[in-house]
C-alpha cells in the first residue's frame, strides 16, 4: 500500500510505496535535498538518515561547492557545479535561482494512489515551483515531474527543464544500463561501469531514436538477473530527450532527464504554466529481472488504454506486396491470412493518392482509384466477411514532395528560411506545432476511420527532424524560443486522443521506421509497438531481449515474415522463426499466396498453438531465464499471475559441440505443486523444476526452438 507521511519537525517527507520508500527534506537554505531511495523504512528512520551531516553543507568553506547529486531538482546558482535539472533566465539576465518553500500538499486516494505536491517560488522573481510526487497502491514505481509557472509580467526563458533529478545512495562502484542500437538493430542492451564525471544519453532527432531509449538502469556492479538492487527510471516522453547521469569523486551518483536537448529552450509567458513529462522511478533488490518484471506490471495497469485486451494475431501486407498491388492482390492475401488464422488483417503502405513508391503520394488520404476503384469499403468488408478486423498503415506527419498536399502547403513543413529543405526517406516532416496541420490530420484520420470500418491504425513515422524551425504561430525571439520540439508532440498526442475519443473501439499501433518512438508516453494513448524494421528471427532475440528491459511483450509486436530474410538475406526454420515471435504480439508478413497449402498448414498450426498460450505472453509474469549468447541457448518463461500455468520459450543459434546443454531452472511456479506437460503429459514437480531444471531436449541441428506449455495439476 501506497502512504505518505509527514515530520514537520525535519521538514522531511516520506513516500512509502509496497516494498521501498523514499525520503526528502528541505535544507536551511530552502532548497529540496534527497534523504533516501530503497527499502521500506518508517518516518523515524528517515528522520535519523537526514539528521547526519549532510553534503549540501559543506558549501560555505569549501571549494567543492554543493554536491552535484543530492538535490531533488538542482538548479543554477549559488556553489553549484553540477548539471542543472533546472536552468532559467530572467527578464533582467539574471540566470540564478534560489529556492524558497512555500507549501505542501498531501492527497490520497484510498485503494488507488497517494500525491505529495512541495511548492516553492524563487525569493525574488516571480516564478512558482511545484515538484510532484506521485505512488500506486500496487506498484513501487514513483512518478516525478515539475510544473513552473510565471507569476509575472515578463517573459522567463527555460534554459533547461527536466523533469527529475535521481540520487542514489552511496557505493563502492555504479553500473549504468540503457540500450542502444540503430534502425533495424535496436534496443541492444549494455551494461557498463559508470565512468566518473557526467555520461549524457539524448536524442536529438525530435522522436526518442532508434539509437537509445529513454530509460536507465543502475546498480552497484553486482546485481544479476535475480540477485542485487538495482535503481532505474523511464521518462514518458514521445519527442528528444536527455538523460544525464554523473558520478562524482567522493562516492556519489545520480541522473536527471526531460524533455529536449542541449541548446533547445522554451519562453515562458506571463501568466502561463509549463508542465514536465513524467520521469518515474523504481527500486528493487531482486535484480534486473524483477525491476522488468515491476515496470511491465505499471505499464498495463497504469500506462495501457486497454491492457487486459488480448491482442489479436496480425496479418501485415507489406512484405508480400510492397507497392506491388491491386485490390485483387489484397483479397487474395486477405483470403490466405483468414485461412493461416488471422484475426486482424493490415493494409500497409501503397493504397492512397499517387503512391507507387516512396517518392510520391504522403500527404495525400484518399484511396487510389486505379488500385481501389471502389475505395477501400470493399476490402474491409470482405475481411471482415471472413472474421478479421481490418487495419491500415498511415504516415500522418509526413509529405512527399511530389504530392496535392505539398504543392497547396509547402509552408507546412518544417523548414528554415533560405535554407535547403532536407529530404530524408525521399520525404519532408509535417509540422505538427501548427495548430492547423494538426486540426488537418485529425479531420482525414477520423473521416476515414469513420467510412471505411477501420478497426485498427498502424501509424508511422519513418524519419527524424531537420530543419526545426519556430512554430508558425509563434516567431523565435532574439533568446532562441524553441517551443516547436514540445509543440509537436503535445499536438501529436492531441491528435490521438481526439481520435481515439471518436472510435473508442479504434486500436493503433505505435511505429517509426521500427522501434524510433517507443516509450511510457506513446503506450499510454496506444496499444503496442513496432521494435523494429528487422524481421529477421536470429536478430530479434536480442532485440525483443532488451525492448523487455522496461516494456511488457503484451506491446512489442512480432512477426514471421519469408526466408531469406529482406533484410539479412538469413534462412532460419518456420519453427524457430514462430517461436521467437510467440514471445510478444504474434504477426505475419509473408506472402502466403506463394506458400503451399502444407506450410500454411503448418503455420495455422504455429498461429493456433500462439493462441492456446497468448494470455500468458501478453498478461502473465515473465522471467528471463537465460539472456542471448552465441553458444547456448536463450530461455524466456511466461507464468499466469495464479500460477495455474507456464511457458518456456527457447531459441538456440547452434549446439554447444562439446559442452552438456544444462537443465533449465524455472522460476516462479507454486511451491509443492505438479505440473504436466500440456503436450506429452509428463508431470513435474515445481521443487524439481525450479530447483534441478528442466531438460529442454531441443531439435538437433542449427536454429533449434522449442516452445513447452505447463499446466499446474489439480491437487
Amino acid at each position: 500500500m501506497a502512504q505518505i507521511s509527514y515530520a514537520p519537525d525535519a521538514a522531511l517527507w516520506l513516500i512509502s510505496t509496497p516494498r521501498t520508500s523514499y525520503a526528502v527534506r528541505i535544507d536551511s537554505s530552502g532548497a529540496p535535498c534527497h534523504v533516501a531511495w530503497g527499502g521500506r523504512l518508517t518516518l523515524d528512520e528517515a528522520r535519523e538518515i537526514a539528521a547526519r551531516p549532510h553534503p549540501v553543507d559543506r558549501e560555505a568553506n569549501s571549494f567543492e561547492g554543493r554536491p552535484p547529486v543530492g538535490e531533488e531538482l538542482p538548479v543554477d546558482g549559488g556553489a553549484r557545479y553540477g548539471v542543472p535539472s533546472l536552468q532559467v533566465r530572467f527578464a533582467d539576465g539574471t540566470r540564478a535561482l534560489e529556492w524558497e518553500p512555500v507549501g505542501h500538499d498531501i492527497r490520497e486516494t484510498p485503494g488507488e494512489a497517494a500525491e505529495l505536491d512541495l511548492v516553492f517560488r524563487d525569493r525574488h522573481y516571480p516564478l512558482g515551483i511545484g515538484l510532484h510526487y506521485r505512488v500506486h497502491h500496487d506498484s513501487d514505481v514513483i512518478e516525478r515531474w515539475t510544473t513552473l509557472r510565471n507569476t509575472g509580467t515578463d517573459d522567463i526563458v527555460l534554459l533547461r527543464a527536466d523533469s527529475a533529478a535521481w540520487t542514489l545512495p552511496p557505493r563502492a562502484d555504479y553500473r549504468l544500463g540503457h540500450v542502444t542500437g540503430q534502425w533495424a538493430a535496436e534496443t541492444q542492451l549494455r551494461r557498463e561501469t559508470m565512468p566518473f564525471g557526467e555520461t549524457v544519453l539524448t536524442s536529438r532527432r525530435g522522436i526518442p531514436s532508434h539509437h537509445l531509449n529513454p530509460w536507465v538502469m543502475v546498480d552497484d556492479g553486482g546485481a544479476s538477473e535475480d540477485h542485487g538492487q538495482v535503481w532505474s527510471a523511464a521518462l514518458a516522453w514521445s519527442g528528444s530527450w536527455r538523460i544525464t547521469a554523473q558520478r562524482t569523486s567522493d562516492g556519489r551518483a545520480g541522473f536527471t532527464g526531460g524533455a529536449g536537448h542541449d541548446s533547445t529552450t522554451l519562453r515562458l509567458g506571463p501568466g502561463r504554466t509549463h508542465t514536465t513529462p513524467r520521469f518515474a522511478g523504481l527500486h528493487t533488490d531482486g535484480g534486473f529481472g524483477a525491476a522488468s518484471r515491476a515496470w511491465h506490471a505499471y505499464t498495463r495497469a497504469h500506462v495501457l488504454p486497454h491492457p487486459d485486451e488480448i491482442r489479436p494475431v496480425l496479418y501485415n501486407s507489406w512484405e508480400a506486396t510492397g507497392f506491388d498491388f491491386d485490390e485483387k492482390r489484397q483479397l487474395a492475401l486477405a483470403a490466405r491470412a483468414a485461412q493461416l488464422g488471422a484475426e486482424l488483417y493490415v493494409l500497409d503502405d501503397g493504397w492512397f493518392g499517387a503512391r507507387r513508391g516512396d517518392r510520391a503520394g504522403l500527404g495525400d488520404w484518399t484511396p487510389s482509384p486505379d488500385r481501389f476503384p471502389e475505395g477501400l469499403t470493399p476490402l474491409s468488408d470482405e475481411v471482415h466477411r471472413l472474421g478479421m478486423r481490418f487495419g491500415l498503415w498511415v504516415e500522418p506527419e509526413m509529405v512527399n514532395a511530389d504530392s496535392d498536399l505539398y504543392r497547396a502547403h509547402p509552408d507546412w513543413i518544417l523548414h528554415f528560411p533560405h535554407r535547403t529543405r532536407t529530404e530524408l526517406r525521399n520525404q519532408l516532416v509535417l509540422n505538427f506545432a501548427r495548430d492547423d496541420v494538426a486540426d488537418w490530420a485529425y479531420g482525414w484520420l477520423t473521416a476515414l476511420v469513420a467510412d471505411n470500418g477501420i478497426d485498427f491504425l498502424k501509424w508511422d513515422m519513418n524519419r527524424p527532424f531537420t530543419e526545426a524551425g519556430p512554430a508558425a504561430d509563434q516567431t523565435a525571439g532574439p533568446d532562441g524560443d524553441d517551443r516547436l520540439w514540445s509543440a509537436y508532440v503535445h499536438n501529436l498526442y492531441r491528435v490521438i486522443d481526439r481520435l481515439r475519443a471518436d472510435h473508442p473501439r479504434l486500436r493503433i499501433e505505435a511505429c517509426s521506421g521500427g522501434g524510433g518512438r517507443v516509450d511510457l508516453g506513446i503506450l499510454s494513448r496506444t496499444d503496442q509497438a513496432w521494435p523494429s524494421d528487422n524481421t529477421d528471427a536470429a536478430d530479434r532475440v536480442a532485440i525483443q531481449h532488451g525492448y523487455s528491459q522496461i516494456y511488457p511483450a503484451s506491446t512489442m509486436a512480432a512477426w514471421v515474415t519469408d526466408v531469406p530474410n529482406e533484410l539479412t538475406a538469413r534462412t532460419v526454420p518456420l519453427a524457430f522463426r514462430f517461436h521467437v515471435a510467440m514471445a510478444g504480439v504474434l504477426a505475419v508478413g509473408g506472402d502466403l499466396t506463394r506458400w503451399s497449402d502444407g506450410e500454411i498448414a503448418e503455420a495455422a498450426g504455429f498461429v493456433d498453438a500462439y493462441k492456446q498460450v497468448r494470455h500468458l505472453v501478453q498478461h502473465g509474469v515473465q522471467h528471463r531465464l537465460r539472456a542471448p549468447v552465441d553458444d547456448g541457448p536463450t530461455v524466456v518463461q511466461y507464468t499466469s499471475p495464479d500460477r495455474a500455468e507456464a511457458l518456456l520459450l527457447a531459441w538456440q543459434r547452434a549446439p554447444r559441440r562439446g559442452r552438456p546443454e544444462l537443465p533449465v531452472r524455472l522460476a516462479g511456479l507454486e511451491p509443492a505443486a505438479v505440473y504436466r506437460d500440456v503436450a506429452t503429459g509428463v508431470s513435474h514437480h515445481a521443487t524439481v523444476l525450479t530447483e534441478h531444471g528442466l531438460p529442454l531436449e531441443l531439435p538437433a541441428g542449427d536454429w533449434a526452438s522449442t516452445a513447452i506449455h505447463l499446466r499446474r495439476m489439480s491437487p
